[in-house]
């Protein structure tokens, strides 16, 4: 098992229960959007992000996303960690039909998916940049504008087409994408990869 000190955030259940035989880590569940009028859960959240921060891991459909902005809107922006699996068309094996958007959510992500998104978003420290970049070495929005992923006629097909080259999912804002680029690769290594 891997050890993290942080608490990871989930939607569900099941998807602690998966997590749990990857991780040695407190899982906090959200019961889905329960976060919402749940208070106990709320402060749950608050208590272990001011207490070491916390890694959010939702599903990357639309429900996902928006119980990922929730939380975002319960703590401070330095004490998240974003961690997202990519966009697997499929369905759990335990229910009868496929999500809403047909895509897989933690549950049904393999290990080494979800290791991998783990070490994309930095939590697990093997091949990851160091956070010690002069802000010239960081990929910034004016990379992106001149790659033409923003700003741009046809910058959300561009952008769209790069997450899933990076299997990663469709919702993720600039922002998050920005972030998540940093973390990953310098900005040398992002300009020699995806300027051609």
């Amino acid at each position: 098992m891997i050890h993290i000190d942080k608490a990871i955030v989930v939607e569900g259940k099941y998807d602690k229960i998966k997590l749990s035989s990857i991780f040695d880590a407190p899982i906090i569940v959200t019961d889905g959007f329960g976060v919402y009028k749940n208070k106990e859960i709320s402060s749950l959240i608050r208590f272990y992000a001011d207490n070491g921060g916390i890694i959010i891991l939702t599903d990357s459909d639309s429900a996902g996303f928006r119980i990922r902005n929730y939380i975002k809107g319960l703590v401070s922006n330095d004490k998240i960690t974003n961690v997202y699996i990519p966009e697997i068309i499929g369905k759990e094996k335990r229910k009868d039909k496929p999500s809403k958007e047909g895509t897989l959510g933690v549950e049904g992500i393999d290990k080494d998916i979800i290791i991998k998104a783990f070490e994309n978003a930095g939590v697990i420290f093997e091949n990851t940049v160091s956070d010690n970049r002069k802000s010239d070495e960081c990929i910034s929005n004016l990379d992106l504008y001149n790659l033409g992923l923003i700003g741009m006629s046809g910058s959300k097909r561009k952008r769209q087409e790069l997450l899933k080259a990076m299997d990663l999912p469709s919702h993720i804002s600039t922002n998050a994408l920005l972030e998540l680029l940093n973390r990953i690769m310098t900005k040398k290594e992002f300009l020699d990869k995806y300027s051609k």
